[in-house]
């Protein structure tokens, strides 16, 4: 699948220029949508300890406040996030992995210009959905450096593609381009060069206009419990239950938009 920008779409690049929180990363919002931005373009927007803390406090404040449905996770300067600060690893520095470990409760979409590379494509996995421009490089070429993908990397990326497919970008440190990441499952879709922030807010766009409380059980749903029926009625039985099921239901028959209130 291909994105392309209709002409009401300008180039949200601006939006990056935003004050920078603790841990050079922005923050903006934009509607229901929170646009969650990288700020290290001296090292291609590289994980550091800052970068690790703020990206936390981030989905804190995606999951905390009532009127955000949905983030889009993204970097500055043309390249997503080249992964871990591996100058400041050699030098014995560490990173609290958490922002790895626990995503937002909420949908994140990920739009990916240029590096999505070992603890970037690893945090682009924590994503929900994925859109990339169409020179994106994804891998995870830890074992390159002596490393692995204990992010959560490989065993994410187990979960998207096919099983061997996944090992061979594990155990190579080879890298693939969007069109082939989208031909594999891994990219939901690919925009042109400079356009997957575009592409990424129309897709959030979508997501957050639906029920809130459907929308986190159906996460929830896939991420936790696959094919547990028991778990399944836990997670949804709620949500079935709620006055936004009964809106749905309402708008559906009276043939308009509902009103959703996350209750």
């Amino acid at each position: 699948m291909e994105w392309r920008p209709s002409p009401e779409h300008t180039n949200v690049r601006s939006l990056l220029d935003a004050t920078p929180t603790s841990g050079s990363v922005t923050l903006e919002r934009r509607g229901p949508i929170l646009i969650v931005a990288i700020e290290n373009r001296e090292r291609r927007n590289a994980i550091d300890a800052a970068v690790a803390d703020a990206l936390a406090a981030a989905w804190r404040t995606l999951d905390r406040e009532d009127e955000l449905r949905a983030g889009v996770i993204t970097g500055a300067g043309g390249t997503f996030c080249s992964g871990l600060d591996l100058v400041v690893f050699a030098a014995g520095g560490r990173i609290d992995d958490r922002f790895l470990r626990q995503p937002p409760r909420k949908p994140l979409v990920a739009a990916v210009e240029g590096y999505a590379l070992a603890g970037g494509l690893e945090l682009a996995l924590c994503a929900d959905l994925i859109v990339a421009a169409e020179s994106a490089q994804l891998g995870l070429p830890e074992v390159k450096h002596g490393l692995v993908a204990s992010g959560g990397g490989v065993m994410r990326l187990a979960t998207r593609i096919p099983y061997h497919l996944a090992l061979e970008l594990a155990l190579t440190g080879a890298s693939i381009g969007a069109v082939r990441a989208a031909e594999l499952g891994l990219v939901n879709s690919v925009a042109a060069d400079g356009h997957a922030l575009d592409a990424a807010l129309e897709l959030a766009q979508t997501v957050a206009a639906n029920a809130p409380l459907a929308v986190e059980a159906s996460k929830r749903l896939a991420r936790e419990a696959p094919m547990e029926w028991t778990r399944q009625r836990s997670i949804a039985e709620p949500v079935l239950a709620s006055a936004d099921a009964l809106e749905g239901a309402r708008a559906f028959t009276e043939r308009r938009r509902p009103r959703f209130s996350g209750r």
